[in-house]
């Protein structure tokens, strides 16, 4: 790579404290931000995406880690390792929650019942769970439903709205009970999200 870019004249100094670096960083930046994509696709059970992603990283990590032992008493290599990293997993998380892949299991608690969120949920055909429990200070009113992460936002602004003392826990969900029905469900909508965030 370095006979390369001496033959278009750039000296070896600039390849090596300047061009070797950055091209490292890139390879972090996509590598990191591949590795963060596959897990979440790991986590949502995802069969035939995370194989595929995981080729790709484990490509770049070997060209990357290649150029750090054949520049190995360049310091600037390993900033630019450790930056990539940095980059990458920042890049990959930004990347994961633009998509908003998956299901989570959302419990919202309340000392009353709010029937105005079962009526917002019904209208939406959400399906949901209300029981009475018992709180630290008395009765209490648990609510629990799986929803598509992409409709997370709008329903807790639901709930702030119509509660803003409500209580509520957030988990990721990785398979339920009809898990196949929502994966066909869910294959077009992915490609057309994946699609759009790609021309913007």
């Amino acid at each position: 790579m370095q006979e390369y870019f001496t033959a278009l004249g750039i000296p070896k100094e600039v390849f090596d404290y300047l061009i070797m670096p950055l091209l490292i960083f890139c390879a972090r930046v996509v590598d990191v931000s591949i590795n963060t994509l596959r897990i979440m696709f790991v986590l949502n059970g995802k069969k035939k995406v995370a194989p595929i992603l995981g080729f790709f990283e484990a490509m770049i990590w070997l060209l990357a880690i290649g150029q750090i032992f054949q520049n190995i008493n360049n310091p600037m290599s390993y900033v630019a390792y450790a930056g990539g990293f940095a980059m990458g997993t920042f890049v990959g998380m930004t990347i994961e929650e633009k998509l908003a892949l998956g299901r989570v299991l959302v419990r919202v608690i309340t000392p009353e019942p709010m029937p105005d969120l079962i009526e917002y949920m019904k209208d939406r055909n959400y399906r949901f769970t209300s029981v009475g429990a018992e709180g630290r200070y008395g009765k209490v009113n648990l609510l629990f439903t799986v929803m598509k992460r992409e409709d997370l936002q709008k329903y807790i602004e639901k709930v702030r709205t119509l509660n803003d003392k409500a209580f509520y826990t957030i988990e990721s969900v990785k398979r339920i009970s009809e898990d196949d029905l929502n994966v066909m469900e869910d294959r077009p909508r992915f490609t057309t999200k994946v699609w759009s965030r790609l021309r913007k």
